[in-house]
């Protein structure tokens, strides 16, 4: 109920705030995809005859690759095609990855399905971004983004209990049907609730010297390659830690089927945090407020590795540790983005397409050495969340040194 509360108290039009929903279910698809399947994936690996238990965390590894190749492509397609048609075309090719997952038969060909599905969702996640940088910008992107993410985060708060409700009437090939589903009602949805917001007057034509240079653009831009790698720092250990948490809370702290309300509890944690940047991220700047959760997340970080070190790992230890990052990264994910693409308000679904992928592949590589690491303590994790935004901070902290002026 206070969700609705709010949600009607917001400061916006009915329009507006179907504008803000549309866009968080873009983005909730890529959510959705991974965090339906974590209850599933033990029985998964076992239907398929995987060995190694940590092999499993590459049905999940390669829908962040499909969606780092997937961006590149995707991004300047929707500078030049419109914003619709990359949505169209990436939701289908998302469905027929939904069917080969389905139909799996054995561990190759599932995580084929996953890496098409990873290609297609690129599509809404990429397009989500562009749509909203061609209609706001600055703090206005910033504030808007976190009202996405705030609707985006009732996705992971669900999605997995709703996974693990179908494996209690089903089997696992009903969550794949799920998506598919999911995937042909966003389509219908779009049809009859998005107008373009990419006029053909201002469309830059896919060319691969284009695309070459938009890449120089975002890589020569000191404020947006840095905040780039910040996002795929940030995200790499969040990463990490989604790969682990199945093995985390169901082998190292035996929870079962609690698994899914420990992770809902968690995500609605970075869905507060997200409606708290949107309201104070003008008074306070985008800057400050990610520099601040960054050292939430070092400072938290060490303080657990020594209570677990001379006290011992609990759950509830865990929970209350864990929750800091989940806020942290609520802060900053809105913050992260709308710096990166403050320059690149003429090339936006270009740089959206550049900051994306790179920052995938920055989180896909750290993410999966993080998860393989997994060896059924908390250190790797813990570590792996220390370890990201100390860099993050220092990235920052470089990214926004005044230039030299030469005289």
């Amino acid at each position: 109920m206070k969700f609705l509360a709010t949600f009607t108290a917001w400061p916006y039009g009915g329009g507006m705030k179907m504008f803000i929903v549309m866009m968080a279910s873009f983005m909730a698809a890529v959510a959705i995809s991974i965090d339906a399947i974590l209850p599933a994936l033990e029985v998964i690996g076992r239907d398929l005859g995987v060995t190694d238990v940590n092999h499993t965390q590459y049905i999940l590894v390669l829908i962040f690759a499909g969606m780092a190749v997937g961006q590149l492509i995707c991004g300047p397609l929707s500078d030049a095609e419109g914003r619709k048609k990359v949505l169209y075309g990436g939701l289908i090719l998302y469905a027929i990855g939904s069917l080969v997952s389905l139909m799996a038969p054995s561990m190759p060909v599932m995580l084929a399905g996953r890496l098409l599905q990873g290609l297609g969702v690129a599509g809404p996640y990429v397009s989500a971004v562009a749509i909203v940088r061609d209609k706001y910008s600055g703090e206005d992107m910033a504030r808007i983004m976190s009202l996405v993410m705030m609707i985006f985060v009732a996705v992971p708060a669900i999605a997995p209990a709703l996974g693990q409700l179908i494996l209690f009437y089903g089997t696992w090939h009903y969550i794949f049907a799920l998506l598919f589903v999911v995937a042909v009602g966003m389509m219908v949805w779009i049809y009859f609730g998005l107008e373009e917001t990419l006029p053909p007057e201002k469309r830059i034509p896919f060319r691969i010297a284009d695309m070459a240079a938009g890449f120089r653009e975002v890589l020569s831009t000191r404020v947006t390659a840095g905040y780039m790698v910040c996002m795929g720092l940030i995200f790499g250990g969040f990463v990490g830690y989604l790969n682990s948490t199945r093995q985390i809370f169901q082998d190292m702290f035996q929870q079962g089927a609690m698994f899914s309300a420990w992770f809902g509890g968690l995500a609605i944690i970075f869905g507060a945090s997200s409606l708290l940047n949107s309201k104070i991220v003008q008074k306070f700047g985008m800057r400050p407020l990610c520099r601040m959760a960054a050292v939430a997340i070092i400072v938290s970080s060490a303080l657990f590795l020594v209570y677990c070190q001379t006290v011992g790992p609990s759950l509830v230890a865990f929970i209350v540790y864990v929750s800091v990052p989940y806020f942290a990264m609520g802060l900053m994910f809105g913050n992260l983005n709308a710096i990166a693409m403050e320059p690149m308000g003429h090339i936006a679904g270009i740089a959206s397409a550049v900051t994306g992928a790179v920052s995938s592949i920055i989180s896909l590589c750290l993410g999966t050495y993080i998860g393989q690491m997994y060896n059924g303590t908390l250190t790797p994790v813990t570590l792996g969340f220390m370890g990201v935004a100390a860099a993050a901070l220092l990235v920052m902290m470089q990214a926004d040194r005044p230039k030299r002026v030469l005289t």
